[in-house]
């Protein structure tokens, strides 16, 4: 199956809407839009999170502390299983994830 997506192009009806680029032995790549923040939140698993469009400022605790990563086009983002984190998007954004089917 061909499989062709301009990314630029692409939005959702709600923040966080998604849609499924592909499936790979349980882990899931979506493609996501958003111009609202997601929720803090913890992973069954690790999660990698590219930015493709836009500007999106990743809060994250380490070792109790709150920590903010600003992430443009092209950067990306890694948790770890167990890493609370939460997204928030300057504007409008896309972006990649590949997690843990059925993830948070």
């Amino acid at each position: 199956m061909d499989f062709h997506l301009d990314t630029s192009s692409f939005t959702a009806e709600r923040a966080w809407g998604s849609r499924l680029i592909g499936e790979l032995d349980g882990i899931t790549v979506r493609l996501h839009w958003t111009d609202k923040p997601y929720k803090w939140h913890v992973n069954d698993g690790p999660e990698v999170f590219v930015v493709l469009s836009g500007t999106v400022d990743m809060h994250y605790r380490e070792a109790g502390t709150e920590k903010v990563q600003r992430l443009t086009e092209g950067q990306i983002f890694f948790a770890s299983d167990g890493d609370a984190h939460v997204a928030h998007p300057v504007g409008e954004a896309r972006v990649l994830v590949i997690e843990r089917k059925d993830s948070v």
